[in-house]
């Protein structure tokens, strides 16, 4: 098994636990499940229950003491620009693909220089998610462990995602540890579209676009990726089906459901 080197983790705790400061949303997608909605409206901007859905994922990071937020843009990405201008909880960085789109891995690959050397969160811009008990990124950053990590997951039982229709993702045994469904398999688990890593798990990769799942094989081939439960709702919100969906279930019922 192959052992990186880890950089020491100089980010300062919130309460007990080490949440890191930066993170990245990937919202440079072309939307195309979306259509009609996002022929004059980006992904990120697309409301659900009144609130762009990337402003819900910017709040759940500032919760939990995010203070910078790199957003890749590419889609009617002036759109995104000027509806995140007077965001301050977290401040907002963008990182520009306008001229070529650069698929997840090579999307955060690019970033690097704003998100730093310290672990940072990843969460896609088309899932929505509602805490639990304790917050999502919390959970991760608490069960974050340099000296075996590459990759960190939030995962929730396919049961419970709402606007899924896939076989499901991973099986995760005991101790956290995923592996991928294999053909003609039905995976009790879906990646819940939001991850924690660092830089380094960036060595050797290309400049060009590809995808992050290049990067997930590498950590399963070098037992380097572990995944947490999701303990709260989630949606995805990708298809105009899916937000349909979201907006007639969203935090109904519950008394820990947030608006």
């Amino acid at each position: 098994m192959t052992q990186r080197p880890h950089q020491t983790v100089t980010i300062p705790p919130v309460g007990d636990v080490a949440v890191p400061r930066r993170a990245m949303i990937l919202a440079a997608g072309l939307g195309t499940r979306m259509r009609p909605l996002t022929n004059h409206t980006p992904k990120p901007l697309v409301p659900v229950r009144g609130r762009p859905v990337i402003d819900w994922t910017l709040d759940r990071m500032a919760t939990v003491g995010v203070e910078t937020c790199v957003v890749n843009i590419h889609h009617l990405g002036d759109k995104v620009r000027t509806h995140l201008a007077d965001r301050t909880a977290p401040r907002i960085a963008f990182s520009d693909e306008t001229d070529a789109l650069l698929d997840t891995g090579g999307g955060v690959r690019k970033a690097l220089p704003l998100l730093g050397a310290d672990p940072f969160f990843v969460a896609n811009g088309d899932v929505l998610w509602l805490d639990g008990a304790i917050p999502a990124l919390t959970r991760l950053a608490g069960a974050w462990d340099p000296a075996r990590m590459d990759l960190l997951l939030l995962v929730l039982r396919l049961a419970s995602a709402n606007g899924y229709e896939g076989p499901g993702d991973f099986f995760v045994d005991s101790w956290g540890r995923p592996r991928r469904r294999r053909q003609h398999e039905i995976a009790p688990f879906v990646y819940a579209g939001v991850l924690m890593t660092t830089a380094a798990l960036f060595e050797d990769t290309p400049d060009g676009p590809f995808s992050f799942n290049r990067l997930f094989n590498r950590a399963i081939d070098e037992e380097r990726i572990f995944a947490v439960p999701h303990d709260g709702e989630w949606y995805h919100v990708g298809t105009p089906t899916a937000l349909a969906l979201a907006e007639e279930r969203l935090g109904e019922p519950g008394p820990s459901s947030e608006q």
